[in-house]
């Protein structure tokens, strides 16, 4: 699907359902809007059902201020054309209230964008507006101050968010990347204190060059492989909907019986993923006319090790992604179900990843399956696609479980004689 293609009306309607469907605001809260090429606003329309809304509900506002709809434009019309005005480069605004960035608007503080590489590249840095009344003149004018002043991204003081760039799915971007940012930061303070990359680790990541690929044309495509691209794409969806990864980030790749992989494009939205968009990979060379993901070298590195694994995923879910930003330990041992999983769970040191691509393979064992990187991912790995899958499931699951405990006392794990019995239970050893 080519999203750029979409009416402005239909794209307005079609980010709004996302942002409602995943909790990000409610019925009566939010407001997005496109400036087009002729500097006509299309906005969504003031107390309309935001869990509703149909391309016709959409508000049109013509430069010289002609409305042109069947409803009233948001009553904080005004702040999205001070932002336009001041800002040429921006043609698209979402403003919400997701409650972990409203959290943090009630305490006066920024999510921490430097706890993750592509946080930093997706939003830079965070302002904070000062309070005033919805709508008005002032506070319209305390928002512009900030984008005036080169910041996309501005939390509003007891409020919520709000998020500009060249176009819709960027500025949607900018919003899911910087309430997933603090769904992180909000979970690692319970663990501890959350480690702050360098901008010189930040360079790593943002440097990382795209892999020296020859292209193939595929001529065949047999039947395993139409399943492949099947499967991959009904798991990444559900992992997108379960919000295990943002519409950009996370990489899934399998293993096909001839050696080649399949694996998720680079940048493409993963809510919309469909069969043709997955990328094959074989003898060293990319299906042409498509780019793999950068880590495309580290999954076929993996399947080269280890001949067992014929599946591996990359992905960033809130709660391990806590431990992952804070050094904080994570024991697969509290319950049966996530140590016969997860097993030993391993730990790589930031970007290692991308400075040792055959050291970070040779770390996974059939004991150690799942691998955590430090403010970067973790690393899920199995024998089947749906086995890797589960993995990532139970992971970010037990990593919740872990983090809600420490609400109400000491966690305590299964002892070593509780675990020797779950091994002799189900012939672990």
């Amino acid at each position: 699907m080519k999203f750029e293609l979409l009416h402005p009306a239909d794209q307005l309607v079609m980010i709004m359902q996302r942002i409602y469907e995943y909790g990000m605001t409610t019925t009566s809260g939010g407001n997005l809007s496109i400036r087009d090429e002729s500097g006509d606003i299309w906005i969504t329309p003031s107390g309309i059902d935001k869990g509703a809304l149909t391309r016709d509900d959409i508000m049109q506002i013509k430069p010289d201020g002609t409305v042109i709809g069947r409803h009233t434009p948001s009553v904080e019309l005004p702040i999205h054309r001070n932002i336009y005005k001041l800002r040429p480069d921006l043609h698209a605004i979402v403003h919400a209230h997701p409650p972990v960035l409203v959290a943090f608007s009630l305490v006066r503080q920024v999510p921490d964008t430097k706890l993750n590489p592509n946080a930093n590249l997706v939003c830079g840095k965070v302002a904070m507006a000062k309070y005033d009344v919805p709508g008005s003149e002032q506070l319209g004018a305390n928002i512009a101050e900030q984008f005036a002043a080169g910041y996309n991204t501005v939390l509003m003081e007891n409020h919520g968010v709000i998020c500009g760039a060249p176009d819709l799915y960027h500025a949607f971007m900018e919003f899911e990347t910087i309430t997933f940012s603090a769904q992180i930061e909000l979970k690692a303070k319970k663990l501890g204190t959350p480690r702050q990359l360098t901008d010189a680790q930040i360079a790593i990541d943002s440097s990382k060059a795209h892999p020296p690929l020859d292209a193939f044309e595929a001529r065949v495509i047999t039947s395993e492989e139409r399943a492949g691209r099947r499967d991959l794409c009904t798991l990444i969806h559900r992992s997108y909907n379960q919000r295990l990864f943002t519409s950009t980030q996370g990489t899934f790749s399998m293993r096909l019986s001839d050696g080649s992989l399949l694996i998720t494009p680079y940048m493409k939205d993963r809510k919309y993923l469909e069969p043709e968009d997955i990328v094959r990979v074989k003898s060293g060379m990319g299906e042409l006319g498509k780019t793999p993901s950068r880590s495309v070298l580290l999954h076929q590195k993996i399947y080269e090790t280890h001949p067992e694994i014929n599946s591996v995923i990359i992905a960033h879910p809130p709660a391990i992604m806590a431990f992952a930003v804070t050094g904080a330990e994570f024991d697969s041992r509290l319950i049966p179900e996530s140590y016969i999983s997860l097993r030993e769970v391993g730990r790589l040191p930031y970007a290692a990843t991308t400075l040792d691509v055959d050291g970070a393979a040779a770390m996974f064992t059939p004991h150690r399956p799942v691998i955590v990187v430090d403010n970067q991912c973790v690393i899920v790995t199995g024998a089947s696609l749906l086995n890797a899958f589960d993995r990532l499931e139970v992971l970010e699951y037990s990593a919740e479980a872990m983090i809600a405990a420490r609400d109400i006392g000491d966690v305590v794990l299964l002892s070593d004689q509780e675990i020797e019995a779950v091994n002799q239970a189900f012939h672990l050893n």
